[in-house]
């Protein structure tokens, strides 16, 4: 569904859902940050203004943006591209079970593939600007980095393993070799530990960010998509796309603590902690929503419907605003967080995928 305002003062209600101004949310905020969103098929970057809540600029970065993520200063921007041709979604059976067809030959996707375009490019965030690209392994998709912002994890897809680059130089450091399809990625706050999440065993792996051992493994149902950490580190929360769950972890025993069930029809895909710790912002995928979790008590807050199939979320320095990226309808969802409202949909052609809030560098 395309929402579209034809004049600034226009308010919709459709089927229940209320759709703000854009008047009224420009004027719940005067945020210095902005938005950067990837676009898989497009090769390039959507930037929100985040004072506007307008789209103002396009920025070209190489072939099939993914993982997206700034600096610790906020003046690069580090996109995760790759030349592995995209695959559709698993189709969906009469149940809303997700069915997997046969794997192809990886000879095959070897030889489709165009590995000159894998790496990780580097965007100047005030001129939102490419400066340039540095290797990063085989077909990356998402990364991390480390607090200091000195190192990137990298999840490589199509090897079954992590890449460790120093960020400054982009020499390799380390490559560690998980299970196959890894995917999420992400640093406990204290910046010792890395997680690497796998899609296709449920494989999740606690890796040492100083020597590069693996100090941990566990194996939560299949396709766990990403890790977002409390602040305080002590608890990870990984979704598993495939069961409509997300699962809580602790990250000094590395042990599953608990599974949470979300709605019906939940995919789960990216999840997001709230600085302060108190609540999960979980986006569902094919259900077309996102989810609302209690970080204390795990229990389900609310489901906020937003655009389709919502993939990439972020959220606004201040806590107000999280935005989603949904691919199959080419826009970016804005939600009132006190509202708990979606409040405006911005135009991203290009499959909107990862999405990366940066505040103003200081």
């Amino acid at each position: 569904m395309n929402i579209t305002f034809p004049s600034a003062r226009l308010a919709v209600a459709l089927g229940g859902l209320v759709v703000f101004t854009l008047a009224s949310v420009r004027g719940q905020t005067n945020a210095s940050y902005q938005v950067f969103v990837t676009n898989e098929k497009s090769g390039n970057l959507t930037v929100i203004d985040g004072a506007t809540l307008q789209v103002s600029a396009t920025v070209p970065v190489g072939k099939r943006p993914r993982g997206v993520h700034a600096s610790p200063d906020g003046k690069t921007l580090y996109v995760a591209v790759s030349g592995t041709p995209i695959e559709p979604p698993p189709k969906i059976d009469a149940n809303g079970n997700l069915v997997f067809e046969k794997a192809r030959d990886d000879d095959d996707d070897k030889v489709k593939a165009d590995k000159s375009a894998d790496g990780i490019a580097l965007v100047d965030v005030a001129q939102r600007k490419f400066l340039r690209k540095i290797s990063a392994g085989s077909d990356p998709e998402q990364f991390c980095l480390s607090p200091d912002g000195k190192k990137i994890y990298i999840a490589n897809e199509d090897v079954s393993a992590a890449t460790v680059l120093d960020a400054t130089t982009g020499k390799m450091l380390s490559l560690v070799k998980v299970s196959r399809e890894p995917e999420g990625v992400g640093i406990r706050p204290d910046g010792k530990m890395f997680y690497v999440t796998c899609e296709t065993g449920g494989d999740v792996f606690a890796i040492d960010a100083q020597t590069f051992k693996v100090v941990g493994q566990l194996q939560l149902h299949p396709r766990p998509r990403s890790i977002a950490f409390l602040p305080d580190g002590s608890r990870a929360f990984i979704p598993s796309e495939s069961t409509g769950e997300l699962n809580v972890i602790d990250t000094a025993t590395q042990k599953l603590l608990k599974i949470i069930a979300l709605p019906k029809g939940s995919r789960p895909m990216t999840v997001r902690v709230s600085a302060d710790g108190k609540k999960i912002y979980i986006s569902n995928g094919r259900a077309g929503t996102i989810s609302v979790v209690d970080a204390g008590t795990y229990d389900l807050l609310s489901t906020i419907k937003v655009g389709a199939r919502p993939w990439g979320i972020d959220l606004s320095p201040d806590g107000k605003f999280l935005f989603a990226a949904n691919g199959p309808s080419d826009d970016i969802s804005v939600v009132d967080l006190v509202a708990e409202k979606e409040v405006s949909r911005l135009k991203s052609p290009g499959s909107p995928w990862g999405i990366a809030v940066v505040p103003a560098a200081k």
